[in-house]
């Protein structure tokens, strides 16, 4: 990376340590760097609490420990518009939406990056554990070096632009440096636990935040020869090859095994379930994609031998992209994939590049 003395970068500061790290590398390299902290979701925790409240003191003592100055930006109406409205549409349709992917899209690398861009930085930086490489006047969107935490799946919507304006200095470090660094540098970050699931959730339950925005309809529970076996609590609230949270047990006829989400008839607010977790109706060779994203803004010529992941931390999966039109694309994979989900996001890889990636909208 050729340092770039005087120039401004703005570091989104989370409050984790990721981003305190991010920060710490680019002051060192000589950069002027400055912490915008983002405030997403206005919600509450049932002490009254806001969900950011405690990450928001972290970034501040974390820039404070780096002598940066800490800037705050309220994006939450655009995260209600721009993500939130799309999340909620998706599961009353019955998919399974991946909002942390639109929020890359829209709101870290579009909205942010505006207001980054309004107080004077040159680019922005963020703590993604993926690599950015640039030949000529075209950008690369690379693996982490740590792929235990790379994050390229969740930065496929990316565009050249958003690219040649951003840095992710920890792509080149795996987790464990990073805490090193951190807990050298005395950061409070640096031994704080790591945040998973949907960032604007929190510590609630997932079905009781849910249900907040559609209302609970339950339904029958059937197998695939139409016996009904229970009731679920509305079909939104379950995912194709979900096998926690079903509440079957004991049934009459059935060998004692766990069952399975296989088909959510919407139409008829019925969950379908096998017992088999390898069961045939819950494995594809293929699917059809929506929305794609090309990051080199170049369409491949198909038929297009790649590699591919359906869901976050699968494996790469080797498939062809059989047939492009405008935005979509049919992939057929080499393997057969377990529960393919539609909502979900196909992410494309030619071995350390990520290609791009789009929404699923069938399986084959």
């Amino acid at each position: 990376m050729n340092k770039k003395i005087n120039n401004k970068i703005i570091v989104g500061i989370s409050g984790g340590v990721d981003s305190s790290v991010t920060a710490m590398l680019l002051k060192e390299q000589g950069y002027e760097v400055e912490g915008l902290f983002m405030k997403n979701w206005n919600d509450t925790t049932k002490d009254g609490s806001c969900l950011w409240e405690n990450d928001v003191e972290d970034a501040m003592m974390v820039c404070d420990k780096l002598d940066i100055p800490l800037n705050t930006v309220d994006l939450s109406s655009d995260y209600w518009d721009k993500v939130f409205k799309n999340f909620i549409k998706e599961y009353k349709n019955g998919r399974t939406p991946n909002p942390d992917v639109l929020c890359n899209q829209e709101i870290k690398f579009k909205v942010f990056l505006e207001h980054a861009e309004n107080l004077g930085a040159s680019k922005i930086a963020t703590g993604h554990y993926a690599r950015i490489h640039q030949q000529a006047n075209s950008f690369e969107l690379l693996k982490g070096l740590d792929l235990n935490k790379d994050q390229s799946y969740f930065l496929c919507r990316l565009n050249q632009t958003q690219l040649e304006k951003s840095m992710f200095p920890i792509g080149e470090l795996d987790k464990t440096e990073v805490r090193l660094h951190a807990e050298k540098a005395g950061l409070i970050t640096h031994d704080k636990k790591d945040s998973t699931g949907i960032c604007f959730i929190g510590e609630q339950p997932f079905r009781q935040f849910l249900s907040r925005y559609i209302t609970p309809d339950p339904g029958s529970i059937k197998t695939i020869d139409e016996k009904i076996i229970g009731e679920h609590d509305g079909v939104f609230y379950y995912t194709l090859g979900q096998r926690q949270g079903l509440g079957i047990g004991g049934v009459k006829g059935a060998i004692d095994a766990p069952w399975y989400v296989v088909q959510k008839n919407i139409e008829e607010n019925e969950l379908i379930v096998v017992q088999d977790h390898d069961h045939p109706l819950l494995h594809s060779r293929g699917l059809m994609a929506s929305s794609i994203n090309w990051i080199s803004e170049e369409i491949p010529d198909v038929p297009y031998k790649c590699q591919a992941k359906n869901r976050y931390r699968q494996a790469d999966q080797s498939c062809t992209i059989e047939k492009i039109d405008n935005d979509s694309c049919s992939v057929s994979f080499d393997l057969s994939q377990r529960a393919i989900t539609p909502g979900q996001f196909i992410v494309f890889y030619k071995e350390d590049a990520c290609l791009g990636g789009g929404i699923i909208d069938s399986v084959d």
